[in-house]
């Protein structure tokens, strides 16, 4: 299974997709750089995906780090040891305190959250979508950027939405199932069009005055 853990592998991934689909040169343009956003597989990764559901991207690394202080080290057996009272202090909603004890509690039953980041992307996403609170959005982020799989794409993101739209001047913003439909054509490359659309995302924000998410 190919994997892109570098800015090299993510830039020859690109490259092959423009080849795939011309649409995207432009989109390498006016994206600048991607970034590597990687984090090793485990449980602080799928926590930290879970706090930021939902929420801007500064909201949720300033719950991040309030939970970082709290805990000392964001691992299940910590927060398992935590009251909801001192969890919902740092910022965390009930739903997401409900899923990243979930995880905990599966952790602690036996389930390898690093092995599962090797796991072919169907049988991941199975199993992580078992878990109460971990839906295919959280489990296809996980496996995008801790696992490296090269053909994943979150076509659930909002912001993956609305960059494909400008990006590839659709009439209408796509939402998940029809997103889902237009990625098919870059397989086995899905991870590079979502990290190439991430990044759009960011500049076209940034360009228009407003922090992106």
């Amino acid at each position: 299974m190919r994997r892109l853990t570098s800015e090299a592998e993510i830039a020859e991934a690109v490259a092959e997709l423009v080849a795939l689909d011309p649409r995207f040169a432009s989109v390498v343009e006016r994206a600048g750089v991607i970034p590597l956003r990687f984090r090793p597989a485990g449980y602080a990764a799928l926590a930290s995906i879970i706090v930021s559901q939902m929420v801007s991207r500064a909201s949720a690394e300033a719950i991040w780090a309030r939970l970082e202080t709290a805990l000392g080290n964001v691992e299940s057996g910590r927060l398992l040891s935590f009251a909801e009272t001192d969890l919902r202090a740092v910022g965390l909603s009930g739903a997401k305190i409900t899923a990243l004890r979930a995880v905990a509690e599966a952790c602690r039953a036996g389930l390898d959250l690093e092995a599962i980041a090797g796991f072919p992307a169907e049988e991941a996403i199975s199993a992580l979508t078992a878990i109460r609170g971990v839906g295919p959005w959280t489990a296809e982020v996980y496996l995008l950027f801790s696992g490296g799989h090269a053909d994943i794409f979150p076509a659930g993101d909002v912001a993956l939405q609305t960059a494909a739209a400008r990006a590839l001047g659709l009439a209408a913003t796509p939402q998940q199932r029809q997103l889902r439909q237009i990625a098919e054509a870059w397989r086995p490359l899905r991870s590079a069009a979502a990290r190439l659309l991430w990044a759009f995302y960011a500049t076209e924000r940034r360009g228009a005055g407003v922090l992106a998410g």
